[in-house]
This record gives C-alpha cells, sequence and structure tokens, in this order.
C-alpha cells in the first residue's frame, strides 16, 4: 500500500502570509530528504523548505504567489514511490534547518574529489538547483536560471554562474541595459599564488543589498565637526557616578539620545521613501553598525526618545553582545528609522556610509581628535567629532542636510539640549 504523507509548512519563525515566490517540484517528480520544494521570500529574508521525507510527489497544494504560515500544507508525498531511489541530482543539505536558513546557498561540507569533478547541469534540462541568494540575484537581474549552466556540487548553480551568464544573456541585465562593461574574468593565479577564501554568511547576505543600496539611492555625504569636549566629560563624570552599576556610558550611546532629538526636529531625515509618497516615522528606532568576526551587524534600539541614557547604554551592551555572539533576533535587527555607523574605536577621519534602505539616512562618526580652536580671542584646545551624514538626494537635499548636522553638532557640543 502506498504510505501517503503530508508535507506542511514548517517553523518559519514569528512569520504569517509568506509569500511562495517559486514552486521547485511537480506531480511525479521524485525528491529526496532534504530536496527544497519550495522557496518563501518574508521581508527578512528567502528561504528554501526542504523534503522531510523520500518519495514521488502525488499532489502540489501551493503555487507561486500563494501565501503560507506554519502548518500549511505544501504537497502530498508518496513515501513509497521511491524509497531507493534519491532525486538527481540531490540539493547539498544546509548547514542549518532551511526554514530558518539564511538567503545564502550552504557550500558543500567537503571538496569535491579531483578525480570525480561536478558536472555541470545542462542548461536545457529544466531542473534548476540554485540556493535563495542566487534565485534572488538571478530574478534582480531578469536571468532564467534553466539557461545558466551550473558549476557547483552536483550542477548546483552559483552566483559566480550567473554573474558568468551575464555578458551573454537574452535578457540584457541592469548593468548591459545600462552600457556598462561587463565585470572582468580574470585567471588570478596566472599571476601569482592566491588564496581562495569563502565569503562569510553575513558577507553574502549583506554584499546584495549593500549594492542595491549604492546604485538605486542617489547617495551624497555632509561632512562635519561637533565640539565634544564638555561632552565627553560629562560621560567620563556619569561612568564614575555609575562604576558599581555595571553600565558605561559610550559615545555612541550618547549619539544615539542626540540623533533622536535632531531626527524630531528634522522629520523628513526619520522616514522611508515609498513610491512618490514619503512615510514619516513618529517613532525612534535606531540602528547601530555592531562589528562582529563575520561582518557588520545592525541590531535596533527602539524608542530611543524615551529612554534614559543609562538604560540606552545597558541596551547597548547587550545587543552589542548578542551580536558578536550571533545570537541577535529578526525582531532585533528590524524597523529601524535611522542608523549610526561609529568606527571611532579604530581610526579615520570621515567616510561615506551606505544608507540602510528603506532609511533615508545613515550617520558615520570617525575618531575624535584634540584641534586648536578660535573662539574669538584666543585658540583653546577642543575635542572635535567628525561627523559624515550620508543622506538620499531624492528626499532630502544639502540645505536641509547641513542643517541637520549643524544642530546635531549643537546638541553635543551643549550635552544637556539632548535631555530637554
Amino acid at each position: 500500500m502506498a504510505q501517503m504523507s503530508e508535507v506542511k509548512v514548517p517553523d518559519i519563525g514569528d512569520f504569517t502570509d509568506v509569500p511562495v515566490i517559486e514552486v521547485l517540484v511537480a506531480v511525479g517528480a521524485t525528491v529526496a530528504v532534504d530536496d527544497p520544494l519550495i522557496v518563501l521570500e518574508s521581508d527578512k529574508a528567502t528561504m528554501e523548505v526542504p523534503s522531510p521525507a523520500a518519495g514521488v510527489v502525488e499532489k502540489v497544494a501551493v503555487t507561486a504567489g500563494d501565501t503560507v504560515t506554519m502548518g500549511d500544507l505544501i504537497l502530498i508525498l508518496n513515501a513509497n514511490g521511491a524509497a531507493a531511489q534519491p532525486s538527481a541530482p540531490a540539493a547539498e543539505p544546509a548547514s542549518v534547518p532551511a526554514a530558518e536558513a539564511p538567503p545564502v546557498e550552504a557550500p558543500p561540507t567537503a571538496p569535491v574529489p579531483a578525480a570525480t569533478p561536478a558536472t555541470p547541469a545542462s542548461p536545457t534540462s529544466g531542473t534548476v538547483y540554485a540556493g535563495p541568494a542566487v534565485r534572488r540575484l538571478a530574478r534582480e537581474r531578469g536571468i532564467d536560471l534553466r539557461d545558466v549552466t551550473g558549476t557547483g556540487p552536483k550542477g548546483r548553480i552559483t552566483t559566480q554562474d550567473v554573474a558568468a551568464f551575464m555578458p551573454g544573456a537574452a535578457t540584457p541585465s541592469a548593468s548591459t541595459a545600462a552600457g556598462l562593461p561587463a565585470w572582468p574574468s580574470v585567471d588570478h593565479a596566472a599571476f601569482g599564488e592566491i588564496e581562495v577564501v569563502e565569503l562569510t554568511r553575513i558577507q553574502r547576505i549583506a554584499g546584495p543589498a549593500l549594492a542595491r543600496n549604492w546604485v538605486t539611492i542617489p547617495h551624497v555625504t555632509q561632512f562635519d565637526e561637533a565640539d565634544i569636549t564638555d561632552l565627553e566629560a560629562f560621560r567620563k563624570e556619569v561612568n564614575e557616578a555609575h562604576a558599581k552599576d555595571g553600565v558605561k556610558l559610550t559615545m555612541v550611546s550618547l549619539l544615539l539620545k542626540a540623533c533622536a532629538a535632531a531626527l524630531r526636529e528634522f522629520p523628513n531625515v526619520n522616514a522611508s521613501l515609498e513610491g512618490e509618497q514619503l512615510v514619516r516615522k513618529r517613532y525612534f528606532h535606531l540602528g547601530f553598525a555592531a562589528d562582529t568576526p563575520q561582518g557588520l551587524l545592525v541590531p535596533v534600539i527602539r524608542d530611543v526618545d524615551k529612554k534614559g541614557l543609562l538604560e540606552i547604554a545597558r541596551e547597548l551592551t547587550e545587543l552589542s553582545g548578542a551580536a558578536r555572539d550571533g545570537k541577535l533576533s529578526r525582531e532585533q535587527m528590524s524597523g529601524g528609522t535611522f542608523t549610526i555607523s561609529s568606527l571611532g574605536g579604530i581610526g579615520g577621519t570621515a567616510f561615506t556610509p551606505i544608507i540602510n534602505a528603506p532609511e533615508l539616512a545613515i550617520l558615520g562618526v570617525s575618531r575624535s581628535v584634540m584641534k586648536p580652536v578660535w573662539n574669538g580671542t584666543e585658540f583653546t584646545p577642543r575635542l572635535m567629532l567628525p561627523l559624515s551624514l550620508s543622506y538620499d538626494h531624492r528626499v532630502i537635499d544639502g540645505a536641509a542636510a547641513a542643517r541637520f548636522t549643524t544642530y546635531l553638532a549643537e546638541l553635543l557640543r551643549s550635552p544637556l539640549q539632548m535631555l530637554l
């Protein structure tokens, strides 16, 4: 007797009505354990849902464009149909459950032996094996993955395959349509010894988003300086007074508080551009760039305007630790309205940070330096903090950006003002 089993949407976090962007199997298809069945795309990640068992697909209950929630039926599987036959080629097993996987393809657990090189998939075979990141890249560039030859393990298509396909693609990519030259293909090993290192998971996730933001948002950066001599003295006094409380007030904590006050005065900076409408946020959820061994993450502190400095400092410490330990939740990285990226602990004089869409601006902060400043009668030593505000020029013009940084610098110069 046939053993029919229902395959349902697994735990995909606290998401409901997640769109199905691809159905990877059809009735009659043979699948193996962990073969991808459908691809879901929430507002935070693209994820493949794997098959929990091997068998033959008897019925598919979803189509592309449907929305699903945990527990919804995906398909019915006949477990007797292919008990001894895994589908070929099978998808590489992910290092984490695919329902929770980030939009990146997992690297193979071991290199393919030289004696048995991976056979590229035929571009006309009709069966596509690719990770969510590859599928998203192909969709963004108008490429049909069935036309791409996969050079990864067992014929799996990689991002490099998509990029290599671009110059000869039937459908022009955004870059070729704009008249830009194709990405150069170079045999680096021909010039000397090389080392190939896989990008980290965070780099694979962030890279496409950063490229999108840089290309689609007209960035302009306003540079300024803030006199933080008194603010630094205030910070040290607070830390001395609360040394036994286990909380340390950092310059980023003070910047978060000051930015919340400045954003209240300049609502167009605390907004998002949606088509021809500007969505002004009346809440102030501020992100900060956290340096981790895997790359930069941006945790978000909510309602900064409603919190005291010590509360902000405590939450900043907790979120930074969670980021370094890889324990940030989606909720802790979502909902931001403005971001601060501080390189003050490393060095530099100024930089141009990339806006974190759908936000409209990001503040870069470099290392503070003592400078002689003319006070009208003489030069006095003052601690100056370099500020770099990158902004979306479609909404924020140069005058508005200059007014924002001037107002922010004044708040930092007189710390009591940000507490009013």
